[in-house]
């Protein structure tokens, strides 16, 4: 644990409520939350003063807990306290971090990922955080930013020690910045009639040497009685962080984002598929695969059908499949199987610049591959953002040789999101699949590559085989759908398209490789 540098010194009193020992790490800290009664604390001299109470902590995924120690930028720090927050469309966690010497900082999750964030002095003429819209692009502390998201947020719980009471009564709203500098700012509006400013960067658990980390990262909440609210059945959650859920039984989806001790709002799918119609790789199956670092455990918990909303309605639609993972100190990832190939994704920090069909991240240039509207179509399993029927989202896909970028747009809230292709013997082998499984996921082409002087090769070979494509696909067998309705389910969207075409060749699948993952949602950072 790290230890606070002279003059520093431990400090330690009772709760005026309840009469627990209440301790502080740092005697600079004002506000504390008396682990027994919740009750908030302000320091009045040498004695302790009951200002509120805060609510009970939702249980989550986190690793993190009061107590983790480790060391960022040299420097050792400890975990003394922590912020639940909640908004319409999830929830996160702000951990306060002390550092040697004094200095306070703030451990965030955002996306499934951790922002290190340090508060600072607002920026002259810094907006208001209400004012701001998902998109729009911004100068301020001599840095160029891009709206990421707006919020309305309030803080739903408190642990720990802080350096300024909660304010547990009111809403305010945030407003996430991002840099093409892996930054992350923040403006909120919970320092009224000013405005909040902090700035971070993105954090690898792993790089910050932490130790005393929760033994478990998974918790069963079906001891709270969860029943599915349209056919009664048990909702096995697996992840406390969950917010949506697919009944195991009757395929309805179940909003789980305001606790499971109410009402549950749910909607029945449409197209809940068949028994046999399971995903090619199973919900609960892991896997070790090495994505964008190290090769580490990531284990299914959602699996998605997504569709891509054409102009025009006559148009027929293009799917694709994605799986949602989830590694206990990384957060969350993508896989993504479309008719092109398999990919892998997961959100990023930062933003890359985007001029005109063109983006740069990195180092990296990226060309614009196409834009298109998606939509849900089905689900399995578990998921740490709150979906709603019919929603949807406006999606670009950018690429580089094996590498991906997608942009995707929901509401007041953009998601950047990177990964590559993967080959299909890799998933194959890292998921142990026999020979006769393992054959059905390839895929008949590969995501092209333009570079240089192959451009004209590879457009006169892409729209050759487009021509054969659309050729196969007007004279598909019913068998090709057998095989659709085998994979995905006999009332799936891609086998019932597919019946719909006549004698089987309406399905059609878009040739970039999937959404990569944004979705948006799932808790943003301060």
């Amino acid at each position: 644990m790290a230890t606070p540098a002279s003059p520093q010194r431990g400090w330690r009193a009772a709760c005026p409520n309840c009469g627990a020992p209440v301790a502080f790490a740092s005697a600079a800290s004002p506000i504390a939350v008396c682990s027994f009664c919740r009750s908030t604390l302000a320091r009045d001299g040498e004695a302790l003063r009951r200002i509120g109470q805060s609510a009970e902590l939702f249980d989550d995924h986190t690793p993190l807990q009061l107590g983790a120690a480790g060391h960022h930028q040299g420097v050792a720090f400890t975990l003394i306290g922590r912020l639940q927050l909640r908004y319409e469309g999830g929830s996160w966690n702000e951990w306060h971090a002390l550092f040697d010497g004094g200095k306070s900082g703030w451990l965030s999750e955002d996306n499934g990922r951790y922002v290190m964030a340090f508060d600072a002095p607002p920026p002259a003429l810094a907006p208001r955080a209400a004012t701001l819209r998902a998109g729009q692009g911004l100068a301020l502390d001599g840095r160029a930013w891009q709206v990421a998201s707006v919020a309305r947020t309030r803080i739903a719980a408190a642990e720990g020690e802080l350096p300024s009471a909660p304010n547990l009564k009111d809403e305010f709203t945030v407003a996430d910045l991002r840099s093409t500098q892996d930054e992350v700012a923040t403006l909120d509006d919970s320092d009224a009639p000013g405005v909040r400013w902090s700035i971070g960067t993105g954090v690898d658990l792993a790089d910050l040497a932490l130790t005393g980390l929760r033994e478990a990262s998974e918790k069963t909440l079906s001891a709270r009685g969860a029943e599915c609210p349209s056919c009664g059945a048990a909702l096995e959650i697996k992840l406390s962080t969950t917010l949506s859920i697919a009944c195991a039984q009757c395929h309805a989806v179940v909003d789980v984002s305001r606790g499971v001790g109410g009402d549950l709002a749910h909607y029945a799918q449409d197209n809940a598929q068949a028994p046999g119609g399971e995903p090619q790789l199973a919900l609960g199956s892991t896997a070790s695969l090495a994505l964008g670092g190290p090769t580490k455990p990531w284990q299914i918990v959602g699996y998605v059908e997504r569709c891509e909303i054409p102009d025009d309605p006559d148009d027929e639609r293009v799917f694709w499949r994605e799986y949602l993972l989830y590694h206990r100190g990384e957060g969350f990832a993508f896989l993504v199987d479309a008719e092109d190939g398999w990919s892998w994704t997961a959100t990023i920090t930062g933003a890359p610049s985007v001029r005109g069909d063109g983006a740069l991240w990195r180092g990296d240039s990226y060309r614009k591959l196409y834009s298109y509207t998606g939509a849900i179509t089905y689900v399995l399993g578990e998921f740490y953002w709150r979906l709603e029927r019919g929603e949807r989202t406006f999606n670009t896909d950018f690429a580089s040789g094996k590498k991906r970028l997608n942009r995707e747009h929901a509401g007041q809230e953009i998601t950047w999101s990177a990964g590559e292709t993967l080959d299909a013997s890799v998933i194959a082998r890292a998921f142990h699949l026999p020979e006769e499984r393992s054959a059905a996921l390839a895929r008949d082409s590969s995501p092209i590559s333009g570079g240089g002087h192959s451009l004209v090769r590879n457009l006169f070979v892409a729209v050759l085989a487009i021509f054969f494509l659309v050729m196969m696909l007007r004279s598909c067998s019913r068998d090709e759908c057998d095989d659709l309705r085998t994979t995905f389910g006999e009332r799936s969207d891609a086998y019932q398209q597919c019946r719909r075409s006549g004698s089987g060749g309406g399905y059609v699948a878009r040739s970039g490789g999937g959404s990569y993952g944004g979705f948006g949602g799932g808790g943003g950072h301060k």
